[in-house]
């Protein structure tokens, strides 16, 4: 009973603390969606310059509108492998040297696999001066989940800033990366604004269930200890009956010297 009553405890307290995790979690989930909402309805802004970077965070500039101005280096972009609302593709990472003398990536909108080839696009490719409105988001290291990205043999599954610079030989290049917004470029291709900004919010479910689950832990584990203390209960309360029973004479017996019951 006490190594039951010891798991018990250890099941009620995960399942406490998981739902209390799940309620911390909304909080931060709210605080996102009312930060991304502002953010979204405001009015572009320039880029952090290089002096501005070392502050960039996800907290204070993810889903920022900017607006940038330069010339895409169009012989430098990147595929980086995309699973989108138009299915499954690339997003077209391009290094647009902006006209203060630093490079942004410009994630400039998604192609599938048949739009691959920059031949097959071409008409998508500025010559000159462009101008790109977007959101700003914050760079994404490593690679995917379970793949890591393979800048030798160029294969890319995440939008690492870092390593797509250094593999372009991009040289001073921001730490953050813009997703171009739903501006048509000419074409049709590359295809911008699928920036996702609807996120989901069931945490406060997740919460109920995992405090459901801890209070069916607490009346499963109170109603296992009460049936132990009924039975040890009825066992205690039968013990002396069935001692004076064994020791009572029988009808119309007598008891022996040893107190025993003997016969008539």
């Amino acid at each position: 009973m006490a190594v039951l009553g010891l798991l018990a405890l250890a099941v009620f307290a995960g399942f406490v603390a998981l739902g209390t995790w799940q309620l911390q979690r909304r909080v931060w989930k709210l605080d996102l969606i009312a930060r991304v909402e502002r953010r979204l309805h405001a009015a572009p802004v320039e880029p952090p310059p290089p002096a501005a970077w070392p502050q960039v965070s996800r907290d204070a500039d993810e889903y920022r509108r900017v607006r940038l101005r330069g010339v895409f280096a169009d012989d430098r972009e990147t595929l980086v492998q995309a699973v989108t609302a138009k299915g499954a593709g690339f997003w077209v990472m391009t290094p647009l040297k902006t006209d203060r003398g630093f490079t942004v990536l410009v994630n400039r909108g998604f192609v599938p696999p048949e739009r691959r080839d920059p031949a097959a696009r071409a008409a998508g490719r500025p010559a000159g001066p462009a101008t790109v409105e977007g959101l700003l988001r914050i760079s994404e290291p490593k690679g995917g989940f379970l793949r890591r990205n393979a800048p030798a043999e160029g294969r890319w599954y995440s939008r690492d800033v870092a390593a797509i610079a250094a593999a372009r030989g991009l040289g001073e290049t921001a730490p953050y990366f813009v997703d171009a917004d739903a501006a048509p470029n000419p074409g049709g291709w590359p295809l911008g604004g699928l920036t996702v900004t609807a996120f989901p919010n069931s945490h406060l479910v997740y919460a109920l269930t995992w405090f459901a689950l801890a209070a069916m832990t607490a009346a499963g584990a109170g109603a296992v200890f009460l049936a132990e203390a009924r039975l040890r209960k009825a066992v205690a309360d039968r013990r002396p009956a069935c001692s004076d029973a064994a020791d009572a004479p029988p009808p119309g017996g007598r008891a022996g010297k040893d107190g025993h019951a003997l016969g008539r």
